[in-house]
């Protein structure tokens, strides 16, 4: 009892080490050694194995030691129940990791130390996929926006980064174990795991950073009006909302005019600047056209368009000054539970809160707008965290990136994780694709994060703020961009197939 007593402990443990690795915590090094600790409980610390019932109630365990402390925001002003329930349901792929683990360890130890790591991204793919279209959140590699293994993603994307923590786990655990068990055999192919992700990350990295420059810019200005209440009515002065985004832009133009700011070639509000449909509202339309001409550029306008029947469609419109909408992104990836409310009834069984989500419906989009005759890849708050957004928006010509988002809601002047935990998944976007990204949110962070993932500048939290930068655009491809989702793939097939062999070797002749 003594030792389940212990591993359970240190199974929880290992989830909370992972968790460290988040944003705003800077220790993006405990991700791997949580991984290292929860195989080393999965696999008995490499002596015998264990039942695989029993990995997976480990594996839970540290599921609850990372999405309970990464997750609180979601119940910042709906209470504890939607916090909670959703970090246990992550907690169960984490359970399906450990249950892998156990199967997956009685392979040849080569064997091994490949397949567990591609069984983690196997099981965040599973689920950054379903139900409900899947949440990302939590993946080894947004924890690593400020980590020494960041470059990797240009190479093999998000899924990618996660395998090579993972990996780098692994290999800590067969190297310190084969020392502390006197067993010389495994410690070199432990040390070869665990640095292996450093070598190609330090060899790569003069490549990732050279994409900071360019000879081709822009001027960009993202544009942070802030809001007039916190919760879930933050935008129930509408009106005032938008007027705070129009009277920042008008500050800005001052300023332009003045001399005291450079005029911008484009400018970015944030997702819900503006939850007063500009097209059935003329104040709205007077107020965004007043700040398009006063600035002489487009503004990519977050706005809120109801469709006519009933629904509504979450929207980035670009506004040209003294002609009004050109192109347009109508959010594709919309949030389960918030924007909109799956098996409604049922789930109003438990909360009444069901009945504040929203009625949008997803956009059929490539990511991508054209503002001031450059492309601009659009991911519109939670669409960041999923691969496909803006690696189709760079294969499809973006030059550069734009995160328009509005985290109000998940967001107080004492709780800010949410909104660092989203600006970590744009920093490890921008060095998967080589792009810039400007984060304009409603209250904070705003943020430019140069094409290596590194943070240029950002703006304080529930203040008025405008951003302006030179971002650098780029036409070429990253190898990431290039392959897409194919490294995802083929790990995801790599461990199934392994578990596949560990079957049939367990089946009697």
């Amino acid at each position: 009892m003594g030792g389940f007593i212990a591993n359970a402990v240190a199974a929880v443990l290992a989830g909370v080490l992972m968790y460290l690795s988040f944003p705003p915590l800077p220790f993006w090094y405990a991700a791997p050694v949580g991984v290292a600790v929860l195989v080393g409980v999965l696999t008995n610390w490499t002596r015998e194995p264990i039942r695989a019932s029993t990995g997976l109630g480990y594996g839970f365990l540290a599921g609850v030691g990372l999405f309970v402390p990464l997750l609180p925001w979601i119940g910042m002003y709906v209470g504890p129940l939607p916090w909670l329930a959703l970090a246990l349901v992550c907690a169960g792929y984490v359970a399906l990791f450990g249950l892998g683990t156990v199967w997956l360890w009685k392979l040849p130890r080569l064997l091994a130390v490949v397949a567990i790591p591609a069984w983690w991204v196997a099981t965040e793919w599973i689920r950054s996929s379903f139900p409900f279209g899947g949440f990302p959140w939590g993946r080894l590699a947004f924890g690593q926006p400020d980590g020494a293994l960041l470059p990797i993603a240009a190479l093999i994307g998000a899924p990618g980064l996660s395998f090579m923590v993972a990996l780098t786990g692994v290999g800590l655990l067969i190297a310190v174990s084969s020392i502390v068990r006197r067993n010389p055999q495994w410690i070199g192919v432990g040390a070869a795991a665990a640095i292996a992700p450093f070598v190609l990350a330090l060899a790569f990295q003069p490549s990732v950073a050279n994409a900071n420059n360019s000879t081709n810019t822009l001027n960009v200005a993202a544009v942070q009006g802030n809001v007039p209440r916190l919760g879930l009515d933050f935008n129930a002065q509408r009106r005032a909302v938008l007027d705070n985004h129009v009277n920042r832009t008008l500050e800005l133009a001052a300023a332009v005019r003045s001399g005291e700011a450079t005029q911008p070639d484009v400018v970015i509000w944030p997702e819900n600047s503006s939850d007063v449909d500009p097209f059935r509202s003329s104040e709205a339309t007077e107020r965004i056209n007043a700040a398009a001409a006063a600035i002489n550029a487009p503004i990519i306008v977050g706005a809120v368009i109801y469709n006519g029947d009933g629904t509504f469609s979450n929207s980035a419109i670009v506004w040209e000054p003294f002609t009004g909408p050109s192109d347009r992104h109508d959010k594709a990836i919309i949030q389960p539970f918030g924007e909109y409310m799956p098996m409604r009834d049922f789930f109003r069984l438990f909360s009444d809160f069901v009945d504040m989500a929203g009625n949008f419906v997803p956009g059929d989009s490539n990511w991508v707008v054209n503002a001031a005759g450059i492309p601009v890849g659009i991911a519109t708050c939670f669409e960041v965290a999923f691969d496909r957004a803006l690696t189709t928006a760079v294969r499809d010509g973006a030059q550069y990136l734009a995160v328009p988002t509005n985290n109000a809601t998940f967001t107080t002047a004492d709780s800010t994780d949410m909104t660092f935990q989203q600006l970590a998944m744009s920093q490890v976007r921008a060095a998967e694709h080589g792009r810039a990204v400007v984060v304009a949110a409603t209250s904070g962070v705003s943020a430019v994060v140069r094409p290596d993932g590194t943070i240029e500048q950002q703006s304080g939290i529930f203040v008025p703020e405008v951003l302006t930068t030179e971002v650098p655009l780029h036409t070429d491809l990253t190898l990431a961009t290039r392959l897409g989702p194919w490294p995802e793939r083929v790990l995801v097939v790599f461990a199934l197939a392994a578990l596949a062999a560990v079957y049939v070797r367990r089946q009697p002749n």
